[in-house]
């Protein structure tokens, strides 16, 4: 990935971390995710494969920033190996623990779709692996591979509806 001249946004982050290169090297460890991960349910092996070619690499050390929260993105990441912890500034701007999220799990996808800044920051608990999609290749995805960039779109907006609800369900129990 070409570093990006913006220092402000979290392309340029990724040009600290460790780039492994294409995410083809990786299809086996991807497809091994499938049972794990909402995301990749009905697709195939060759779909993963398809995908992964549109997607780089890279590795975090144990701490390193990920992403950083209200920088801009415009890359979603698929976490192959490892830990993340997501962190959200409260309304003061203490840093909360939100969760964390392994092997399966996808980060960053609504920066991707939409532009706007980052919602966390994600850090990496330990050495992780993780697959980055930017916004630039999902494009390509959909335009040569219709049929793989329609299940990546569904699957995209099914996980944000999901999260919707989530967020909706447990802002309900706040208020009563």
């Amino acid at each position: 990935m070409v570093e990006d001249p913006n220092p402000g946004s979290d392309r340029f982050r990724l040009t600290s971390l460790e780039a492994l290169g294409n995410g083809t090297a990786l299809v086996t460890q991807i497809y091994a995710l499938v049972d794990s991960s909402h995301f990749f349910t009905e697709f195939t092996r060759d779909d993963i494969k398809l995908l992964a070619a549109y997607m780089d690499v890279y590795r975090a050390q144990s701490g390193q920033t990920i992403i950083r929260e209200s920088e801009v993105g415009d890359f979603m990441l698929l976490v192959i190996e490892g830990e993340v912890d997501i962190y959200k500034k409260n309304l003061v701007g203490v840093q909360q623990h939100i969760t964390t999220v392994g092997p399966g799990m996808t980060l960053g996808e609504m920066s991707m779709i939409d532009g706007e800044p980052r919602f966390a920051t994600c850090l990496a608990v330990s050495e992780t692996t993780f697959g980055v999609l930017t916004r630039d290749n999902m494009v390509k995805i959909i335009l040569e591979r219709p049929s793989v960039g329609a299940k990546v779109l569904v699957k995209l907006v099914t996980l944000l509806s999901q999260r919707l609800r989530q967020t909706s369900a447990k802002l309900l129990q706040y208020l009563s």
